[in-house]
C-alpha cells in the first residue's frame, strides 16, 4: 500500500473550465471585414439598378451579425473552477456577468457522474452526494469533456486514498 504524504489542505487538483471558442480576436476582425464587402458590394449593386433599400437591408444583416458575434463572446466569460482536496471538493461557477455560486462538497461520499451517449461520448457530467447534484462543464465539446472526465475521476481517486 503507497500512502501519499498530502497535507488535509492541500489541493490534489484545480482546472478551470471555459468555454471554447473557435474563432479569435483577429479571425473576428477579418470575418467581419470580408462581410462588410459582401454585404456592401451587393447593397452597392442594386442600388445602382435603383433598388435603394436593399443597401440598407445589407447594412442591417451585417449589424446583426456583428451583434450575434458580440453576444457569443460574451457568453464565453463565463468559466467554472474545479478544486479537489482530501477535505472536499469545490466548484466555483461565475455567469457572463459575473454571478458568482458554489458548491462545495464533502471528500467523502462525493461522486462524479457521466452521461454517455454511444456516438456522441459524454453528454452531462455532474457532482453528487445523497443531498444534491450539480452539473459541471456543460459547455464543454466532446474532447475537452472526455478529457476532463479523466483527469477528474483520477484526482478524486488519488484524494480518497
Amino acid at each position: 500500500m503507497t500512502t501519499h504524504n498530502i497535507p488535509t489542505d492541500e489541493l490534489v487538483f484545480a482546472a478551470r473550465l471555459t468555454p471554447y471558442r473557435s474563432l479569435g480576436a483577429e479571425g473576428f476582425k477579418w470575418l467581419m471585414v470580408a462581410i462588410g464587402a459582401v454585404c456592401l458590394t451587393v447593397g452597392l449593386v442594386f442600388f445602382s439598378l435603383g433598388l435603394w433599400p436593399v443597401l440598407g437591408f445589407m447594412g442591417l444583416d451585417f449589424l446583426i451579425i456583428f451583434w450575434a458575434f458580440k453576444v457569443n463572446y460574451r457568453a464565453a466569460k463565463a468559466y467554472e473552477d474545479v478544486e479537489v482536496s482530501r477535505q472536499h471538493v469545490l466548484l466555483r461557477k461565475v455567469t457572463a456577468k459575473g454571478r458568482k455560486s458554489e458548491f462545495e462538497f464533502p471528500q467523502f461520499g462525493t461522486r462524479f457522474e457521466v452521461d454517455r451517449h454511444e456516438e456522441i461520448g459524454i453528454t452531462k457530467m455532474r457532482l453528487a452526494n445523497r443531498s444534491r447534484e450539480v452539473e459541471l462543464g456543460y459547455f464543454l465539446n466532446p474532447v475537452d469533456r472526455e478529457t476532463f472526465a479523466h483527469a477528474f475521476s483520477n484526482a478524486l481517486s488519488r484524494a480518497k486514498r
